[in-house]
């Protein structure tokens, strides 16, 4: 009888214990509903746009629909050499290292002290009514201890540990679609860059033809002076603009570079005779917006952020409760090396920890109220990110299509000056044309040329920037090079 009742007893006192320790306090987080499907999401703007095909989702890697082997390689490259990526990669692993400290915390713990020493102690402290001489001392001591962890405390942070974990993935991630659409920018104003370059030249070969017929036809007294100097004139203005375009594409070359982790010198030498901008002439494939906001990593990044500091007010809170650790140690101190391992040296303790700053609670709610107010921060954070990802990609969506019709009338109106110049210019051959017509003709088809070319290097880069909204490049991405800390940290 009385040793059944000594379990109903053990049972009644470790009930609340149980209970307690399956008590975790604070909110628990859950996805935002534009996040889980829950709430609808706008579509994107693509309605009467035959540039753009909703139905089909973005592929991994966007920049293969160039079909341009030379782009391929140098994303690939960037995509493990870029030393942004090695800048997050090393914060992701940083992030991943806190996350295990963290863990480890919910083990037990345990420590092993040795502190031989010479010391002079108290003979009040000790209980002894005279002075104690002076003499070594060899203490040493195991300690094993474990946190209860009562009211969640240890696993709110690790819940925040592991969203700051997916918080740092997703900005490797964003990093990856940063690296990877500058990459192609840079290629793409290289590109653009000789297209103008070449068609510089083309404009300075007619101008230049133009100035040989007019001086032709001075020599032979059908001219005048003033034509001479007018066409003249016309050569120079075109000739002007080529020093400005190669800078340009130096500057691009030197970027791309960088981008790809080479000195600004080491650019590739093949890339620098490009003259054909990367473009997409089929349907661009670009999803639907649910689908945006599940690939760009910056809307990652935001809900783990925000993850991550709900579970911080349940850290906060469970401040306002007392911390429980068990826990207990073996050692032994002695005056002489000889006796520490006999009996009278042995020590030992076990028992409960109990932590609890009552009654001022002042410090815990204050946590808690800057904890609730950083979420509530987060929370807008995070609706501010979704819709940014939206208005970028509809934004892209209609200044590439608008764009693009810009240059298929600009290049209606090339074709127009071109077949206008070589009208004029076969009547002033055969002296019956006016110069000035010819000089306004010539003057007509360069412009018409370079804002062409302008044109079709805007739809280049707009279509980078399409991609760039659409958050995509980081899928399938090869593992970034890991920084070594060879020359600037050595081990003996």
């Amino acid at each position: 009888m009385k040793r059944g009742l000594l379990r109903a007893s053990a049972l009644a006192a470790g009930l609340p214990l149980a209970l307690l320790a399956g008590c975790t306090v604070g909110p628990n987080y859950r996805a935002p509903a534009v996040m889980t499907g829950k709430a609808p999401v706008p579509p994107l703007a693509t309605q009467g746009a035959a540039a753009f095909e909703a139905a089909r989702p973005l592929p991994a890697h966007w920049w293969h629909l160039y079909d341009d082997p030379r782009l391929d390689a140098l994303v690939d490259k960037a995509l493990v050499h870029n030393t942004d990526l090695r800048v997050a990669l090393a914060t992701l692993e940083q992030t991943r290292a806190q996350l295990r400290e963290i863990e480890v915390q919910r083990t037990p713990q345990t420590g092993l002290t040795v502190d031989p020493s010479y010391a002079k102690l108290s003979g009040d402290a000790r209980g002894v009514g005279q002075s104690i001489p002076t003499t070594a001392i060899y203490d040493a001591a195991a300690s094993l201890s474990y946190n209860l962890d009562l009211f969640g405390q240890l696993r709110r942070s690790v819940e925040a540990g592991r969203a700051d974990v997916g918080a740092a993935q997703a900005a490797l991630d964003l990093a990856r679609v940063n690296v990877a659409g500058q990459t192609a920018a840079a290629y793409a104003s290289v590109c653009s860059a000789g297209l103008q370059i070449a068609v510089t030249q083309r404009s300075i070969a007619v101008a230049r033809h133009a100035l040989d017929v007019t001086q032709r036809r001075f020599d032979a007294g059908i001219a005048g002076a003033n034509d001479v100097v007018r066409a003249r004139t016309l050569l120079r203005q075109t000739e002007a603009g080529l020093p400005g375009l190669d800078a340009a594409r130096q500057a691009a070359l030197f970027t791309l570079a960088t981008l790809t982790g080479d000195t600004p010198e080491a650019f590739p030498a093949a890339v620098a005779r490009c003259a054909t901008p990367p473009l997409v002439r089929q349907p661009i494939p670009v999803g639907d917006g649910a689908a945006l906001l599940a690939r760009r990593p910056d809307v990652r990044q935001a809900e783990r952020s925000l993850a991550a500091a709900v579970a911080t007010i349940g850290v906060s809170t469970a401040g306002l409760y007392p911390s429980v650790s068990l826990g207990g140690s073996f050692g032994t101190t002695a005056t002489a090396l000889g006796h520490v391992a006999q009996s009278r040296a042995f020590h030992w303790s076990v028992g409960p920890l109990i932590t609890w700053h009552v009654p001022n609670l002042s410090a815990a709610r204050a946590q808690i109220a800057g904890s609730n107010a950083a979420a509530r921060g987060a929370l807008a954070r995070f609706d501010g990110t979704v819709l940014t990802a939206l208005r970028e990609s509809d934004t892209a969506l209609v200044r590439l299509a608008r764009q693009m019709d810009n240059e298929r009338a600009l290049g209606a109106a090339r074709d127009d000056a071109a077949t206008a110049q070589r009208n004029v210019e076969r009547l002033y051959a055969g002296g019956v044309g006016e110069f000035l017509d010819t000089l306004d003709a010539e003057r007509t088809l360069i412009q018409s040329e370079n804002s062409l070319a302008q044109a079709t290097a805007q739809v280049s880069q707009d279509q980078v920037s399409l991609f760039m909204a659409l958050g995509g490049g980081w899928e399938e991405a090869p593992a970034v090079e890991n920084t070594a800390l060879d020359g600037v940290g050595q081990g003996k």
